[in-house]
Order: structure tokens, then C-alpha cells, then sequence
């Protein structure tokens, strides 16, 4: 039988408990073997729950434990940092929950780290792992949508009556640009295949939720004219979208970043010859997100995206965000 990587689980997170966990455990080549809180009961409870072999009432235990291989952070953007060094400096591959820093620096900082430390880090961008964004990608570079003009992309829902949420504390990186701006900003340079010139963004800074961006429209410049426009949001009707407008066709994506564990992944091409829904294979794209980091660390794989494209991504969010504080037109 194929080994299989160990992981530990930082935290139970919802992401984690509700997701991440469960995809690992459907996956062909990882294995959950604990997890850990600083809440030892709620460890326990948790890996009751969910069928995890052991659990830790530290985050330092569960990096002392000499059998797991790789930890997954999905704890409050500002811990990203340290717990990544840390674990890094255990000897452990690290998946990060997006965004993988607060900024630029700290993920270049993370980079090296796990570099020097000979330990592979990846961001948890789970959608990219789907099949149906290689058919995307291929349909673009292929010319079917002809050339492309423009991106845009939606991601926004309403948690702000809930004002304990980690989202709402700015020093912690909260804010909707954080939490759910990231992935349009992250689909177009995939589908785009390229890096932005420069950002404008103009965002609603709440004062009920300690002045974090609750809502954020901007406009990501790429070459050759193109532009990615999206928004974002965490006071706002739920909404989860990517458009592609070619010149003869545009793609449409109604589930674009979360879907059904097995399904909800189809995507629709739409032309002069009317509006045709492109069937994708069925999936759990967390469960695909584990076996490529497994095939990478087990087998010595390429991965498909490298940590480097983690610092890429933060830097067009370190200039959206800047465009919204300073209302400015950031070049990257």
C-alpha cells in the first residue's frame, strides 16, 4: 500500500471541522491522526466526533509528536506567521488556511523559512485543486472564448450580527478583503496566468466591527488592457461567482470558489449559439487539495502551485488594501 502522510490539525477551527477534516479523511493519501486546542476537552470532543485518533490540549504537542508529517493552520490570520515558523522548525510540512500572512513580508518570511527548513508550505486555496479549473484554464488558452477582456468575480455572505467573529478584530487581520476578497484576487492570476499591474479599491470600513472592511469592490489591473473587477463582502447578501468575457464566448461560474462536497462544480459557456452547461467530474476539492500536497511530500512532485504563489497573491492584497485606506491607485 502507498504510505500515507499524518497530519495534525492546529485548532478546530470551523474551516477545519467542518471542511478541511472531512476532505482529508475522504482522500486516497492522507490520514488525520490528531488534533489539538488549548481547550483539551474541546480537542477531545472534537476528535470523538470525527474519529481522529488522538488529541492535544497544546498546539506545541501536537508539534512534539514525532509520527505526524504535516499540520494544517487554519487558526486567526495573525497566528499564520508563528505557527507556521513553529511548526516549520519541528520538521513539519505546513498547509496554511488563506491568506497564508497579513502581508507581503510575513509570507516571504514563511517562504524562507520553510525552505531552510526543508519542509514544503502551501496556501489552502482548495478551489484550484478542482478539475474544473484546469478545464477553464484550457479553454481560455485555448482561444474558445476568443480573447479574454475581463474578469469579475463575487464572493460575499452575512455574518455581521455576530460581532465575536475573528473577522471583525482588525489586529488580528480581519475584514472581508482577508477572509473572501483573496479568491477572485487569486482566480484571475491563475486563469490569467500572469501577475497585476497595479490595484484601485474603495471599501466600507465598519465602526460596529472594529473598523474592518465589510465590504470592498475594486479593480485589478493586468497587461494588455485587462482587468479583473470583483467585491467582497461580510454584510451583504450571499453571493459566490466568476465571469470570464472573451470576445466570442465568457464562462460562468456560479459556485466558483464553495460548493457541495460532491458537487456544484459545473460551469456554463455562454455564446451567439446560446448557454451550455460544461459538466465536471464530481469531487471533493479538499480532499483533492490533500492529495496533491501528499503527492508532493511523499513522492517528490512538483506541486501545483509553489509557496512562492502565496507571496503573490498578498501583494495585490496589500495594495488593494492600501488603495482602499488611502483611496489611490497602488502600483504592484
Amino acid at each position: 500500500m502507498e504510505r500515507k502522510l499524518r497530519w495534525g490539525i492546529l485548532g478546530c477551527a470551523g474551516i477545519a471541522v467542518r471542511a478541511v477534516i472531512p476532505g482529508l479523511q475522504q482522500s486516497e493519501r492522507n490520514v488525520v491522526a490528531a488534533i489539538a486546542s488549548r481547550d483539551a476537552d474541546k480537542a477531545k470532543e472534537t476528535a470523538e466526533r470525527l474519529g481522529i485518533e488522538r488529541a492535544y490540549g497544546s498546539y506545541e504537542a501536537i508539534l512534539a509528536d514525532d509520527t505526524i508529517d504535516a499540520v494544517y493552520v487554519p487558526l486567526p490570520n495573525h497566528l499564520h506567521l508563528p505557527w507556521t515558523i513553529r511548526a516549520a522548525e519541528a520538521g513539519k510540512h505546513i498547509l496554511c488556511e488563506k491568506p497564508i500572512a497579513l502581508n507581503a513580508a510575513e509570507a516571504t518570511r514563511m517562504v524562507e523559512v520553510c525552505r531552510d527548513k526543508g519542509v514544503h508550505l502551501a496556501e489552502a486555496f482548495m478551489y484550484r485543486h478542482h478539475p474544473r479549473y484546469r478545464l477553464i484554464r484550457q479553454m481560455v488558452e485555448s482561444g474558445e472564448i476568443g480573447e479574454v477582456r475581463g474578469i469579475h468575480g463575487t464572493f460575499t455572505f452575512n455574518n455581521a450580527a455576530n460581532h465575536a467573529n475573528i473577522r471583525y478584530r482588525r489586529d488580528w487581520g480581519g475584514g472581508s478583503v482577508y477572509d473572501v476578497g483573496c479568491y477572485p484576487i487569486s482566480a484571475a492570476r491563475l486563469i490569467l496566468g500572469q501577475e497585476p499591474e497595479a490595484a484601485t479599491a474603495h471599501a466600507f470600513f465598519s465602526p460596529e466591527h472594529d473598523g474592518v472592511d465589510m465590504m470592498a469592490s475594486g479593480l485589478v489591473e493586468f497587461a494588455g488592457g485587462v482587468a479583473l473587477t470583483f467585491d467582497c463582502g461580510m454584510w451583504a447578501s450571499s453571493r459566490n461567482t466568476l465571469e470570464v468575457l472573451g470576445t466570442q464566448a465568457s464562462i460562468e461560474v456560479p459556485s466558483a470558489f464553495v460548493s457541495g462536497p460532491d458537487g456544484g462544480y459545473n460551469f456554463f459557456v455562454v455564446s451567439k449559439d446560446g448557454r451550455r452547461e460544461v459538466e465536471v467530474p464530481r469531487g471533493n476539492q479538499y480532499a483533492l487539495q490533500g492529495d496533491e500536497f501528499a503527492r508532493t511530500v511523499l513522492d517528490g512532485e512538483a506541486p501545483a502551485f509553489g509557496p512562492e504563489d502565496a507571496v503573490c497573491n498578498m501583494k495585490v492584497i496589500d495594495a488593494v488594501l492600501r488603495s482602499a485606506s488611502e483611496r489611490a491607485r497602488i502600483v504592484i
